[in-house]
């Protein structure tokens, strides 16, 4: 069309959904340009000038832990996650089954077994005989809410009205290390990014001075590090492991003969590593580079602070257990603490495991033998660590979850022990708006299989992910040309939002 024949109408563009004429469109222009201008000056003036929270997902390479804007309002800023390693038995710790008591020595009933032999989960009878093993603990009901609770956690059991319990979690595999994977990182195999890479990946950390995600343990889980990888997710979002006694990050000081020169060391392999970062731009490894010896410098002084258990109170060192007369209760306590002490600093995601040998709650034979002394490791610093947080008003900023991988069977196995049991199993939650005092599905009379309720792992991780504010469906990642979420395939995972508070 000749230009004389043109229409008058100045035609429109659409910039974040808002529509804008031409003339329109520069004159936002002009004023955006001034804002930029005043900002600049503003940040040449202001040597702490602290840039704008970026929309979640949105990274700064050289800034990756800075905090980030969820997609909705959360409930909770961090998560305290205590792995049990090896699978406690639910019927012996949260799950009362008052017909396993009676049923003690006879066969699964036959209704139970077809049922099961129905499902997915019917190698759970191999290895076992079939022979029901009663609980040789004793329950009672807590709290105004009525929870039973086993002998086994006389601390937690005051606990009750604080918690929420499900029952009725399940496992896609009845395998240590498979599991594991899974409730980790969403997937039975190796080689995906866990939780605590995912949630710093998309929110970043409250402190840029600690690491966003921090590991917790001695003998560490069964599976090894890729329990807690970041997997194909960028190197800045992997965790750190910290140490409970001792210098929190090994050689984290540097030996007085070089430390008065250390920051200028820094700017200069700073310095380097940018101008090399110009001729490779894009590049995540250097970036995390750059970014780490930056974290690290930052870090000498916060973590050793962290690192400083004995500044604590002589009370909170009982309350926690740090002066218990079992070293094993000893060393847990100081984990759980150390966990209070991070997320109180900001610290987005702590995972702590309670393993300090190779076996865990794994109890194929001799339950009582494994599961007595275990429960009395962590029953003191567990239940003291939600105290804590809850008299220092940080329960209701923080999730803390205490699960394991799959729970047993009540069928016997060995000389009174119980097999792996991955069809229906107990974890529980606190704080971070979660629902206090409530139980949420069922296992069947004897607490094989989950019957009211099942809900597989990819729901529990969609939960977590909602109570930090973020749409489990709108946290991805794109590996070779997928989209790969923590929650597996876009629609397949839905968060148990009754459990949060109305």
């Amino acid at each position: 069309m000749p230009l004389h024949q043109q229409s008058n109408r100045l035609p429109s563009y659409r910039v974040f959904g808002e529509s804008f004429n031409r003339r329109g469109f520069l004159q936002s222009l002009g004023g955006g340009l001034g804002a930029a201008a005043a900002y600049a000056l503003l940040q040449r003036d202001s040597t702490f000038a602290t840039p704008p929270r970026r929309s979640l997902g949105d990274i700064d390479p050289l800034r990756p832990m800075a905090a980030r804007l969820p997609h909705f309002a959360p409930t909770a800023k961090s998560v305290i996650f205590l792995f049990m390693v090896g699978g406690p038995s639910q019927i012996d710790t949260w799950d009362y089954k008052p017909e396993l008591q009676k049923l003690d020595g006879q066969p699964v009933p036959s209704s139970i077994r077809e049922a099961l032999n129905k499902s997915v989960h019917s190698n759970v009878f191999h290895g076992c005989e079939d022979k029901l093993l009663a609980s040789p603990y004793r329950f009672k009901q807590f709290g105004q809410s009525g929870i039973w609770v086993s002998e086994l956690f006389p601390h937690m059991a005051e606990l009750a009205d604080d918690i929420c319990l499900i029952h009725s979690m399940q496992a896609e595999s009845n395998n240590h290390a498979p599991a594991s994977y899974q409730l980790h990182t969403g997937d039975v195999r190796a080689g995906k990014a866990s939780l605590g890479s995912w949630i710093t990946y998309g929110l970043g950390s409250e402190n840029e001075n600690l690491p966003g995600y921090v590991v917790l343990f001695d003998a560490g889980p069964l599976g090894g590090a890729a329990n807690y990888s970041n997997g194909f997710l960028p190197p800045a979002f992997q965790s750190t492991r910290i140490r409970s006694v001792g210098e929190p990050v090994p050689n984290l000081v540097p030996p007085a003969l070089f430390a008065s020169n250390q920051r200028d060391s820094i700017d200069l392999m700073q310095s380097l590593n940018r101008e090399h970062q110009t001729q490779y731009p894009g590049m995540q490894e250097l970036d995390a580079r750059i970014a780490s010896y930056e974290l690290a410098y930052r870090m000498q002084s916060e973590a050793l602070e962290i690192g400083r258990l004995e500044e604590e109170p002589k009370h909170i060192h009982s309350l926690y257990g740090l002066d218990h007369e079992d070293k094993r209760t000893q060393s847990f306590a100081r984990k759980c603490l150390l966990a209070r002490r991070l997320v109180e600093q900001g610290v987005r995601f702590v995972q702590l495991y309670d393993m300090p040998d190779k076996d865990g709650w794994d109890a194929h034979s001799k339950l009582v033998d494994n599961h007595t002394p275990r429960a009395r490791w962590t029953d003191q610093p567990v239940a003291a660590l939600v105290k804590d947080l809850k008299q220092s008003g940080l329960l209701d900023s923080t999730l803390v979850i205490w699960a394991s991988e799959f729970g047993r069977t009540p069928m016997m196995q060995g000389d009174k022990g119980r097999q792996h049991n991955a069809a229906g199993f107990t974890i529980w939650m606190a704080g971070g708006g979660i629902r206090p005092g409530l139980r949420i599905g069922a296992t069947d009379e004897i607490g094989l299989m989950a019957v009211e309720r099942p809900i597989p792992f990819r729901d529990l991780h969609a939960t977590i992910l909602h109570a930090l504010g973020i749409d489990c469906e709108h946290l991805s990642y794109l590996v070779n040309g997928r989209d790969e979420r923590l929650t597996g395939v876009s629609g397949s995972a839905k968060p148990l939002t009754d459990l949060f508070k109305g």
